[in-house]
């Protein structure tokens, strides 16, 4: 086999590993694990979210399985009478994958292989996959093959099983050496491989993200306030961003509809200001740690935005905790000092006749804990006007009203006031411009000299 042909070899297996093909026929048991009772119900929901995960990513899930655990076995993840009761599950179920809802090392993975005859993966690479699925924009599909590269590098010894590792040397003529088998020889060129294709795309990502890096700054330079949408993901964002804009973003019932960022303009009802309206890409509970790195550009774009809009969903159980996740992904990206109105969205299922109690319980702990939110839905609009209200009054806050005396040879002030500002009031007295105008206090600093006495 040549390096070329053993070059081609690992670029097609490292598409299959993320691939739908390669799991979408293979009906999978979901595995979730908790070490005290009070954690059996969340342990619960967290394994409904990985089957959406999963048929998101076209597995056909047939069993969930939850284990109480006191100690974590370092070989195998679950201990050894838990691995027994899985085994019987996944023959008693036909069952040719088993997932787990939390991250498991690759020797782990190797182990329980092993010892259950069927391919495990688990959470991160389920995400990985999906996110393989939905990606559109260049700087998404870079960004995943960078994350899919990274988890795959610590397991590439499993990939090549099938080599042997090592070939004993000598034989009959007493060498007492070894040369290495034709599996260790793959690893080797695979990792060489990696690490080049992993510094070609983070040299690509870098170029995309200094583009976008220069749009943003066009973007501050318009003056223009910039609201970023935000949440959970499938809590609804980019059904608002569609009800608010003409944007036509992609929506479906599913967990990560779409990844690719959506900018758009937006002029608030009976108000001048217009308004950045962008979509981003939606949270998750134990999103993988490369992923986070690898789609920080496009999550930074919170980080630069004036105002936040929190999208929740408050029909979820576990909306508390999802807004809670967002929040936390938020303050690792140092968004901490942006304004954020927090939306309690999908209101119409939360009053729904068919509401369950856990939907009404945790509906009851948003209001607790974010008594000022904007309850809407974004689907029938019920609410909208709330949240128009509310986005005028954090945009009033960070304004300032002003009674300025202009001179016409300094008209380029006059035309930025009207621009970027709300006039109430203009009159010309000889060579200057008189103006009542509201601006944005961060321009303020500019019209000081102008400012007439109260």
């Amino acid at each position: 086999m040549t390096v070329e042909s053993e070059e081609k070899s690992f670029d097609n297996s490292s598409l299959d590993w993320f691939s739908r093909s390669s799991v979408a026929d293979r009906p999978a048991i979901l595995v979730g694990v908790y070490t005290n009772a009070s954690e059996a119900a969340n342990t619960k929901e967290h394994l409904h979210e990985l089957k959406l995960l999963a048929e998101t990513h076209g597995i056909s899930v047939i069993q969930e399985v939850a284990f109480s655990m006191r100690t974590f076995s370092a070989a195998t993840f679950i201990s050894q009478g838990k691995l027994t009761e899985l085994k019987s599950a996944v023959d008693a179920f036909g069952s040719k994958l088993v997932i787990f809802d939390d991250d498991i090392s690759p020797a782990q993975q190797r182990n329980l292989e092993q010892f259950l005859q069927v391919p495990v993966i688990d959470r991160a690479q389920v995400i990985l996959g999906v996110f393989a699925d939905r990606a559109k924009t260049k700087e998404a599909r870079l960004q995943i093959e960078l994350a899919q590269l990274k988890y795959i590098a610590p397991r590439l010894k499993r990939m090549w099983t099938h080599f042997s590792k090592q070939a004993g040397g000598g034989g009959g003529s007493g060498g007492g050496g070894y040369t290495k088998g034709e599996g260790e020889k793959q690893i080797e060129i695979d990792r060489r491989i990696l690490k080049d294709k992993q510094e070609k795309l983070t040299r690509d990502i870098r170029e995309v993200k200094n583009t976008r890096t220069t749009q943003r700054a066009q973007r501050e330079r318009s003056e223009i306030p910039v609201f970023a949408i935000v949440g959970y993901t499938n809590a609804g964002k980019s059904t608002l961003m569609n009800k608010l804009t003409d944007a036509d973003v992609f929506v479906e019932d599913k967990l990560f509809a779409t990844l690719d960022t959506t900018t758009r303009k937006f002029q608030l009802p009976d108000n001048k200001q217009d308004l950045l309206l962008i979509d981003t890409v939606g949270f998750i509970r134990k999103l993988p740690h490369h992923l986070v790195m690898a789609f920080r550009s496009t999550l930074e774009e919170s980080v630069h935005s004036d105002v936040l809009l929190h999208v929740v969903d408050a029909s979820h159980p576990m909306a508390l905790q999802q807004a809670e996740t967002t929040l936390k992904v938020l303050k690792e990206l140092e968004a901490g000092d942006a304004p954020v109105i927090t939306i309690l969205n999908k209101m119409d299922r939360v009053h729904a006749s068919d509401a369950t109690a856990a939907q009404k319980e945790a509906y009851q702990k948003l209001r607790l804990t974010y008594p000022r939110a904007i309850e809407l839905s974004a689907v029938s609009g019920e609410g909208i006007e709330a949240l128009f209200v509310e986005m005028k009054h954090v945009l009033q806050k960070n304004r300032v009203r002003m009674h300025l005396c202009i001179p016409q040879s300094d008209y380029q002030f006059v035309s930025e006031a009207q621009r970027l500002g709300k006039v109430y009031e203009q009159q010309y007295d000889n060579n200057d411009v008189i103006l009542d105008v509201d601006l944005p206090i961060h321009l303020s600093y500019r019209y000081a000299k102008y400012q007439l006495p109260k």
